[in-house]
């Protein structure tokens, strides 16, 4: 017996299934009546005025430098939590304060933004400082420094 040859049939065109061609969406039409709330120009991003929950963020890291032990603490003492609180909500708004004073219509935020920022490190260091004695000395684990009138820190032993 011989074995029928399986020959496949021709394909046509016809008989592969296709999907259906994809339909295009059509390009957006141009709003002819453009609605003022949704044109470009009313979105805007604004760094300034910072919000209340950056504000607080910023306070609590202030009171967090002032009170825990920190390079700043190093040299001139670490403050009460309670100090620290009254001290962080105080140079926080006059800074915050002095900023918005500052800024101008033509200023963009992040020029204003800057300010704030430098004037909260200006007014913490002041404050550190104001409350540190001329000649304080910090107690480091067996040495101390001691900051003469002049800034200049020196480490002395208590052996």
């Amino acid at each position: 017996m011989t074995d029928p040859k399986i020959t496949p049939a021709p394909v046509s065109d016809q008989d592969i299934a296709l999907p259906p061609p994809q339909q295009m969406e059509s390009p957006p039409q141009p709003n002819t009546h453009p609605n003022p709330s949704t044109k470009a120009s009313a979105i805007s991003f604004s760094v300034w005025p910072p919000t209340q929950r950056t504000r607080d963020a910023v306070i609590n890291r202030l009171i967090e430098t002032l009170s825990t032990p920190s390079v700043l603490s190093k040299r001139y003492g670490t403050l009460s939590s309670d100090e620290a609180s009254t001290t962080a909500h105080q140079i926080e708004e006059e800074a915050f304060l002095v900023a918005g004073a500052s800024a101008s219509a033509d200023e963009d935020g992040i020029e204003i933004l800057q300010a704030y920022s430098k004037e909260i490190s200006k007014r913490m260091i002041d404050i550190v400082k104001a409350r540190a004695p001329p000649a304080s000395a910090v107690n480091n684990g067996g040495a101390s420094v001691v900051t003469t009138e002049d800034g200049i820190a020196a480490s002395v032993s208590e052996d």
